[in-house]
C-alpha cells in the first residue's frame, strides 16, 4: 500500500507542477491537495494532506487507481465518489 500511495501522491504532483500557473492551482495552501470528486459531474475540493494517511481516505484513494489508473482526468487527483458521501467521510476526518 505505501509503494501504491507514493505511486499516486508522485503522479499528482508532477500533475500539480505541470499545473502550476493554471487556476486550478491557486489558492491551494501549503499543506493541502486538490481533489476532484463526483462520480459524473467533478467538483474541486480542498483538503488536508493528513487526510492521505487515513484508512478510510485511502479506500477512495484505491477506487480512484482502480477506475483511472494514474490517469487523472480533470487534471488533478480525481476520485470517483458522490459528493455527499465525500463530504460525510471527511467531516469525520477533522
Amino acid at each position: 500500500m505505501a509503494i501504491r500511495l507514493s505511486q499516486i501522491l508522485r503522479q499528482s504532483s508532477l500533475l500539480f507542477a505541470n499545473k502550476a500557473a493554471s487556476s486550478s492551482s491557486v489558492g491551494v495552501p501549503k499543506g493541502y491537495i486538490v481533489v476532484y470528486v463526483g462520480e459524473f459531474e467533478k467538483k474541486r475540493f480542498v483538503v488536508p494532506i493528513s487526510f492521505l494517511s487515513q484508512p478510510s481516505f485511502q479506500e477512495l484513494l484505491r477506487k480512484a487507481e482502480e477506475e483511472f489508473g494514474y490517469n487523472y482526468p480533470m487534471g488533478g487527483l480525481t476520485i470517483p465518489c458522490r459528493e455527499d458521501i465525500f463530504i460525510d467521510l471527511t467531516s469525520r476526518l477533522n
